[in-house]
């Protein structure tokens, strides 16, 4: 694995990029504009590399995310979760039903490069920092930029990519369907894809039309609507769910069309924590419910708290454990632990994150988790490819597309936590011995 400098830029490079959905690429600072998408600078990696991080990926998820949702469910550990009991009947449904799910986002620790495995031998294995399993945005810079990029940068035009993102997308949503109706015979004639109404930089609202563009070419007729424009058909009938009332009439869009099935990118945690949510989690529940993707069994995943449950889990598998970072739930961690990276349950984009090293802090986020729970997970800094510019510290996200491994996105910060300004990076596929 190697990160270089020397990159083209393509004539016209930012207009391009904002035509092609990434119309978030500046953000302004204190220290002024920062460009979001790296144009000059790439990674590359080698076909083993690819392949050693694709077989880790689909290891983690098919032999223990999978075994670690039953476990939670088999042993009622919503609890130390953070997972209401109202939303319990939900997620379990949807996990034994095996309600569609299209997508999500490993994010691996990797750093495969001689100079820094020398130094820290742990770097040369694909180590799981988390699963962003419910609502993972970077989709459109993985799927879309960086493969033009690839295409139409000089440096990197006769390489090839590890992406199969988007093909892997229409693929999932044509299986998806078909099972959906094979099950319950239902017929869904058109998909809503929404986004929430406060985001004014335009990442949500262009990771979801990434994400209908791949459905529209697997035949699905997409409709597009605010998550805020959802509403209930109006009744005056309402139900209990555990001392809460909550409406049972079926979800409308905004030109009264039921919401038979909607791709919804908001996550599932804040969805049920107002009475809205708790209608919708309800509703699933009934044989005409809307159904939602990403389903309410991705509470299980998305929460960090299941990075402590693998580690219960496969801690002492001398195959598997080399996966994973010790974690446990904040005050169950061994006596005297000194070196740990903190993370709140539910944070996002290194909200709230704190490392420690020999027990003093050395690098720490703000934000507005914590108050749901903690975990603390061994402290493993990212490696770091420092350029001329300063350090770069990679992290390598693995996408997993219904199921399997479909191609990766790298983002990059110059401080030790990833965060809402780091930058993506794009990469290609480079062998000894090939220009």
């Amino acid at each position: 694995m190697r990160r270089h400098e020397n990159g083209a830029l393509r004539p016209g490079w930012e207009a391009q990029i904002a035509a092609e959905g990434l119309v978030f690429n500046n953000t302004l600072t204190g220290k002024g504009s920062v460009s979001y998408w790296r144009e000059a600078q790439y990674y590359s990696l080698t076909t083993a590399e690819v392949d050693r991080l694709a077989s880790v990926a689909d290891t983690v998820f098919d032999r223990m995310l999978v075994a670690a949702g039953d476990h939670v469910i088999e042993r009622r550990l919503y609890d130390r979760l953070g997972i209401p009991a109202y939303a319990v009947p939900a997620i379990e449904r949807s996990w034994n039903e095996e309600s569609p799910s299209v997508y999500g986002r490993f994010d691996f620790r990797y750093g495969n490069h001689p100079d820094l495995v020398a130094d820290d031998p742990s770097l040369a294995v694909p180590k799981l920092l988390e699963f962003n399993a419910d609502t993972p945005t970077s989709l459109l810079e993985t799927a879309v930029i960086q493969w033009n990029w690839l295409l139409g940068n000089p440096a990197a035009a006769h390489r090839d990519q590890w992406n199969n993102v988007y093909d892997a997308l229409v693929a999932a949503w044509s299986r998806n369907l078909s099972v959906l109706r094979n099950r319950t015979g239902r017929q869904v004639p058109v998909v809503h894809f929404t986004w929430s109404s406060l985001d004014d930089s335009g990442e949500d609202k262009f990771t979801v039309l990434c994400m209908a563009d791949a459905a529209q070419q697997a035949g699905i007729e997409p409709v597009f609507l605010h998550t805020e424009d959802i509403r209930l058909a109006e009744s005056d009938e309402w139900v209990s769910l555990d001392g809460t009332s909550v409406h049972p009439g079926r979800f409308l869009d905004h030109e009264n069309r039921p919401v038979e099935l909607v791709f919804k990118l908001y996550p599932w945690e804040s969805l049920a924590a107002d009475p809205f949510g708790r209608t919708a989690l309800w509703n699933t529940l009934q044989p005409d419910g809307t159904v939602w993707v990403e389903p309410p069994y991705k509470m299980l995943w998305s929460n960090k708290g299941i990075l402590a449950v693998l580690w219960e889990m496969f801690g002492t598998d001398a195959e598997l454990s080399q996966y994973l970072l010790p974690t446990y739930f904040a005050g169950e961690e061994p006596a005297g632990w000194a070196d740990f990276a903190e993370k709140p349950l539910l944070s996002r984009e290194g909200a709230n994150v704190r490392l420690v090293s020999g027990g003093a802090t050395i690098a720490s986020s703000g934000g507005p988790y914590g108050s749901e729970g903690m975990i603390r997970q061994q402290l493993a800094t990212l490696p770091d490819f420092t350029g001329v510019d300063g350090p770069h510290h990679p992290v390598l996200g693995v996408w997993m597309v219904d199921g399997q491994a479909a191609g990766l996105g790298i983002r990059e910060s110059d401080g030790l936590i990833t965060d809402n300004l780091s930058s993506f990076v794009p990469h290609c596929i480079v062998d000894e011995g090939t220009p």
